[in-house]
């Protein structure tokens, strides 16, 4: 016990030197395993068979490649009409009409089918004769007039030195029972002219037109103005296209339309 008493700081001391000698060696065991287990560990990952990959899924990219091989023509004349640069507009059958020119809707889709001329038509249609002389039946038609009661034939009893709204009586040719002929003048132009008994004298009036407005399928027939001896100069109105328009003109061979909205007009011409 007085050995221990006296050398305790030196047994104490002797004892962790021994610890400390021991770690040392328990060090070396457990380093050396520890390396052994690491290199057990990359030996299992490194050695071991790898599991193959699933092979790739190309379907989507060739696809691709067929579709750029062979391209997609977008018609966007015929089948689209949102994204067209043209205008497009209803008819009146609900179909869309495609306005490129400009000539598709309006006064110029006008198409003119015929024009007549309006005569005005004079006949010896009979002669009576009693003992005061001989009269005459002088057939009348005015086809240009705007008033239609007024086109219909009308018959006026005149002799020798007579005169009516249209026509005097100047003289009688031939035989006055029998007459080859009568000299009338007209009152509108104040011409002398010769009515054959046996054929119409025909002076030309006016001219009427016939028209029809595809777009909306109308038909206009005998639009015309009134004669140039009337004075009565104003057409007949049409309407078509959302639009009033009146007929300042016509001729042999065309039709003249003026906008109502803005007096513009419109010629058309009539090809035979």
């Amino acid at each position: 016990m007085e050995f221990i008493k006296k050398n305790y700081e030196k047994i104490l001391l002797g004892f962790i030197l021994a610890g400390l000698i021991g770690m040392l060696i328990f060090m070396l065991f457990y380093i050396a395993a520890d390396d052994a287990a690491m290199k057990a560990t990359a030996s299992s990952y490194i050695n071991h068979p790898a599991k193959p990959l699933p092979d790739l899924d190309l379907t989507t990219e060739s696809n691709m490649i067929f579709r750029l091989q062979s391209p997609y023509n977008l018609d966007f004349d015929k089948t689209n009409k949102l994204f067209n640069s043209m205008e497009w507009q209803k008819a009146a059958d609900g179909s869309l009409i495609k306005i490129s020119s400009g000539n598709e809707v309006g006064p110029n889709a006008v198409i003119v089918t015929n024009i007549e001329p309006l005569y005005l038509v004079l006949t010896l249609d009979s002669v009576k004769t009693n003992e005061f002389g001989a009269g005459y039946m002088v057939g009348i038609e005015k086809q240009a007039e705007k008033n239609p009661y007024k086109r219909r034939k009308q018959q006026h009893y005149v002799s020798k030195g007579d005169k009516n709204e249209t026509f005097e009586l100047v003289n009688v040719q031939g035989a006055p029972e029998n007459p080859d002929a009568l000299v009338v003048k007209l009152a509108d132009s104040g011409e002398t002219v010769t009515i054959p008994h046996d054929q119409p004298y025909q002076r030309v009036d006016g001219y009427a037109a016939f028209f029809r407005y595809d777009p909306e399928k109308k038909v206009f027939s005998g639009q015309r103005i009134g004669d140039k001896f009337s004075g009565q100069r104003i057409g007949d109105k049409v309407s078509f296209g959302g639009a009033d328009y009146v007929v300042v003109e016509v001729n042999q061979n065309e039709l003249i339309l003026a906008d109502q909205s803005n007096q513009r007009k419109y010629s058309l011409p009539f090809t035979p």
